[in-house]
């Protein structure tokens, strides 16, 4: 796997399917993991934040998130605007 490839989110639910069912059916976590291309680390970062979700829980989850990335944004931008201009007013400039 080339490294930095980035999944949707509802692609990396569908790959921890595939590693679970292919360690339900038999194969060791290594195996399920190298026929899943990931690794086991990854596997294990993605279960703990996605483990038990559904694919649109997932896909809402991975919303919400840039959703909040860009409320972040807006209130840091606010902020600033609002320092600015309070200096301007108080002739600090």
């Amino acid at each position: 796997m080339t490294r930095g490839k980035k999944h949707t989110a509802e692609q990396i639910v569908n790959l921890l399917r595939q590693v679970e069912v292919g360690v339900a059916n038999g194969k060791t976590l290594p195996q399920a993991c190298k026929e899943a291309e990931i690794v086991e680390q990854t596997y294990y970062r993605w279960r703990k934040e996605y483990g038990g979700l559904k694919v649109d829980q997932a896909r809402q989850l991975k919303e919400l998130e840039q959703e909040d990335a860009k409320l972040k944004r807006l209130v840091s931008e606010l902020s600033l605007e609002k320092l600015v201009l309070k200096d301007i007013a108080s002739g600090n400039f």
